[in-house]
């Protein structure tokens, strides 16, 4: 029947019916696939991406995988950079390289048991550990107990090769103590008032910093003083007491630089170009130079010139200068990258959760790690003082190493405990283990086998 002599009320029925075919463009086309949303390839790969990022175990990824793989390559750096400096020594090549690598294994341990324990017993080790940390930091400075190093009155000799530097582990105690003390506050509705913020959180931050001032470790304090501001904007302090108390920590550190003519020559070494009189400059100019001659891609692993004995400290504070001479800017770029997915995903941490102390502790740990990576770049680029900082799970030094693997285990352990991130680590768990099978299997009779 032709379409014009189709009857009204049999048009409507089929179209009711679903008999009225759409056209070829609507349904794709005439060979019956779905056409392709407008935008293409870019939108979706954008959109994936975006996907990938919101997923719950991203966190969890980017903590384990950016901290693992800044150790190795930390640890081949500091093969390469230290070698040397171990020969000048009458040492064995590899020497530092061994040290460093057994405080890997010892951190890689810490870190995998703070990872599987839960927020209660990190809490419950706040207390002991700022306790046992104080005490150190006290032995550090009794005579005939405590070393000097390159100046500095803050390390217990152990024995052997063996050194503990507490001021580092003074860090870490600090972040939970002040996490679990924050938490409970919040808990019992004090922080909105003054005076509980502040106390008693300040005071023990300022005797953490006298002791470590005691033995003349600036840049540790500096640290230090940043993880407390972080801690206290966590916590929601206004800004003029946030002011008050950073006006406070500026003003005594502009007295302890000016007090002291070697800090001031630091001071006086940012963006130097010349090594200047006396060569106070020396180490800074020769960072610039290790950088400035790496080029793109570097000169190749071991080919640095500048570690024999043109750089001081190659393998500890300027690590990251014989990165960027032997790996280029290629180097130096993918461990700033590593930084910052460890930064982000830490503070991604922090932000997601709905209890307090991990959300204190997570953000203190990140502004721990971040604010030392900065200060230690920084002050390779010439763009910030020399502060003596380690660069964090990359330099050499297991005093430093050990106490940030644990960090980062409590970051682990923070990321798993998300209720979305639990379930999505449940869903991938194999149901059925091999030992259930084999009691399976054995339970079968031999016919059917």
């Amino acid at each position: 029947m032709p379409a014009e002599a189709t009857p009204p009320g049999l048009v409507l029925r089929s179209r009711a019916a679903g008999s009225v075919r759409r056209p070829a463009a609507v349904r794709g086309g005439g060979s019956g696939t779905p056409s392709r949303p407008r935008g293409g390839g870019p939108r979706r790969l954008l959109e994936r991406a975006r996907r990938a990022w919101d997923r719950p175990l991203t966190a969890y990824y980017l903590i384990l995988g950016s901290a693992l793989l800044i150790t190795v390559l930390g640890l081949v750096m500091v093969y390469s950079a230290s070698m040397i400096k171990a020969l000048e020594l009458s040492l064995p090549a590899s020497y530092f390289f061994r040290k460093q690598f057994l405080a890997a294994l010892i951190g890689g341990a810490l870190m995998f048991a703070a990872a599987r324990m839960p927020a209660k017993l990190h809490r419950a080790l706040s207390y002991p550990m700022l306790v046992v940390t104080v005490f150190l930091m006290v032995l550090v400075q009794i005579p005939g107990i405590g070393m000097s190093v390159n100046g500095n009155q803050n390390w217990i000799y152990l024995g052997g090769p063996f050194q503990l530097q507490p001021s580092e582990f003074g860090k870490l105690a600090l972040i939970l103590w002040g996490a679990d003390l924050l938490a409970r506050k919040q808990d019992k509705r004090l922080l909105t008032q003054w005076k509980h913020m502040l106390v008693p959180l300040v005071p023990v931050a300022f005797l953490l910093l006298g002791l470590i001032m005691l033995g003349g470790d600036m840049g540790t304090a500096i640290i230090l003083s940043a993880i407390l501001f972080g801690l206290l904007w966590l916590a929601g302090a206004p800004t003029r007491l946030f002011g008050g108390v950073l006006a406070v920590a500026g003003t005594l550190a502009v007295l302890l630089i000016k007090t002291s003519p070697n800090r001031m020559g630091r001071l006086a070494c940012i963006g130097a170009t010349d090594p200047g009189p006396q060569d106070q400059c020396w180490q800074a100019v020769h960072g610039i130079y290790a950088l400035a001659s790496g080029g793109w891609f570097g000169s190749g692993l071991g080919a640095s010139v500048e570690k024999w004995g043109q750089l001081p400290e190659p393998h500890t504070d300027f690590i990251f200068a014989i990165t960027g001479e032997e790996l280029g800017l290629a180097g130096t770029l993918s461990v700033l990258a590593l930084f910052a997915a460890l930064g982000y995903a830490g503070i991604r941490v922090a932000g997601r959760t709905e209890d307090p102390f991990v959300r204190y502790a997570a953000g203190g740990v990140t502004t721990w790690i971040v604010a030392q990576a900065v200060i230690n770049i920084g002050a390779v680029l010439g763009l910030l003082p020399i502060a003596g900082v380690p660069l964090p799970l990359f330099s050499y030094g297991g005093s430093a190493l050990l106490p940030t693997m644990f960090a980062v285990g409590l970051l682990i352990a923070f990321a798993r405990d998300d209720p979305a991130a639990r379930a999505a680590l449940a869903m991938r768990q194999p149901r059925v283990s091999w030992k259930s099978m084999r009691r399976r299997v054995k339970k079968r009779p031999s016919g059917e086998r």
